[in-house]
């Protein structure tokens, strides 16, 4: 558990940094609004990690993955480049060099969406399935404290001590995740995924192609075994969505109520921050008492409620004490609910292909948040905020209905079916 922590926490790191962090260096550098708006892209790779996963999955690196073992060898080289990439930013003049700095930022999101690859396969096959749920809220405590130190800690230092000390000092936080690898096992080996046509292939392209079923069609085949596939991918986009809908309209939500940006940033970012952590630990015990589907439907009811601490905040105008409740009980219910379908996610990846198969569910949840919250808007303009925060309430009842369907059919977290090619392999 604690080198989960520390994984997190190295996982956390470039995120804050290069969604965050960097658009504040850009802006007091005096790069343009429009520039600064275009390096969003930048990450674009968290939403696409399954498209190279089966090379984390399937290819070692060679002479340290027999000394360290696939999983934490190809952690290690990643987190290497990563630190490296991104101790590229003190090297930089945003006037100067915006389009070396927009390179930099895409490596870096490549990186980081490589290293959550591997280390969420890592966390799934090192925990015991009754340990999953206490090591997702594990993993969402490291990652939140990574956040904060490449996000408020880095204007620290850049206010204190210049933004080249506060980029080095960051890509050096990377060494925590280096030192967590190292002097943590590696997991037991997995499963050899489908099985070839022949144990030894004539020619290379014999080769590529059994390589290609076992690790790009392999994955992909394995899960469309289990039954009701299509249905738990779509609750996998729409588990979250009532939150993203809120979330998006949060900050003019505020500052219409008449909120300073001090009160804002005071409650929603640290006494939020401190409430959220709260929600993940509380959210691994609920999975861990009740297991993972029951937990995540509780965690999900409750998330959907806390939506209506927003209608009242907009019944109440501006009320420092309504806003503090509202964001304590909507961050500890998303912390709980993030923390119970990241262990979700744990529990439906087949051990042979826990990397391909896990980038693809978060890369779908991430994909689904993108593009079904982007409606937030168009609701905020045509109803008023009270209605607006109950139609989000609502938003999040398909999903839960989805998941009751599930249940009912004993599908919500399918096995592989008793004779797949990964138990024959």
């Amino acid at each position: 558990m604690l080198a989960i922590l520390l994984l997190g926490f190295s996982s956390g790191l470039p995120l804050a940094l290069t969604l965050g962090t960097l658009s504040a260096w850009l802006a007091t550098a005096g790069v343009s609004k429009t520039a600064i708006g275009l390096f969003a892209l930048v990450g674009l790779p968290y939403n696409f990690k399954f498209a190279w996963a089966p090379l984390l999955d399937g290819v070692r690196v060679p002479w340290l993955a027999d000394r360290l073992g696939p999983r934490r060898a190809w952690a290690i080289v990643v987190q290497i480049f990563l630190g490296a990439a991104m101790a590229c930013f003190a090297l930089l003049d945003p006037r100067e060099a915006p389009a070396a700095i927009a390179a930099v930022a895409l490596a870096v999101a490549f990186l980081s969406a490589s290293q959550d690859i591997v280390v969420d396969a890592y966390r799934v096959e090192i925990l015991e399935e009754n340990a999953q749920g206490a090591g997702a809220a594990v993993v969402q405590l490291g990652y939140r404290v990574g956040m904060l130190a490449s996000g408020a800690g880095a204007l620290f230092m850049a206010d204190a001590f210049g933004w080249q000390t506060a980029f080095i000092v960051v890509a050096a936080l990377i060494g925590v995740g280096i030192a967590a690898m190292l002097t943590s096992p590696e997991p037991a080996a997995r499963p050899r995924g489908l099985p070839l046509a022949g144990t030894e292939c004539a020619t290379r392209s014999e080769r590529l192609r059994a390589w290609g079923e076992r690790f790009i069609i392999g994955p992909f085949a394995d899960f469309m075994r289990r039954p009701r596939w299509q249905a738990i991918l779509l609750f996998v986009v729409l588990y979250k969505l009532g939150d993203v809908v809120a979330g998006g309209m949060a900050n003019p939500f505020y500052i219409e109520m008449g909120f300073t940006l001090t009160e804002i940033a005071s409650v929603t970012k640290v006494f939020g921050l401190v409430a959220t952590l709260a929600g993940a630990v509380a959210g691994g015990i609920v999975v861990a008492r009740l297991g993972v589907v029951r937990g995540v439907l509780l965690c999900g009811v409750l998330q959907m409620a806390s939506n209506l601490m927003f209608a009242a905040l907009a019944m109440a105008g501006h009320d420092i004490r309504m806003l503090i409740a509202a964001i304590g009980i909507e961050n500890f219910t998303g912390g709980m609910g993030t923390a119970a379908f990241v262990a979700y996610l744990s529990a439906l990846c087949s051990r042979a292909f826990t990397a391909t198969q896990y980038a693809l569910l978060s890369s779908l949840a991430a994909l689904g948040r993108s593009t079904l919250g982007a409606a937030s808007g168009w609701l905020a303009d045509h109803l008023d905020w009270v209605s607006f925060f109950v139609v989000s309430t609502a938003a999040a009842v398909p999903g839960l209905l989805l998941l009751l369907w599930l249940m009912a059919r004993a599908g919500a977290l399918p096995e592989p079916t008793k004779r797949t090619a990964v138990e024959s392999a």
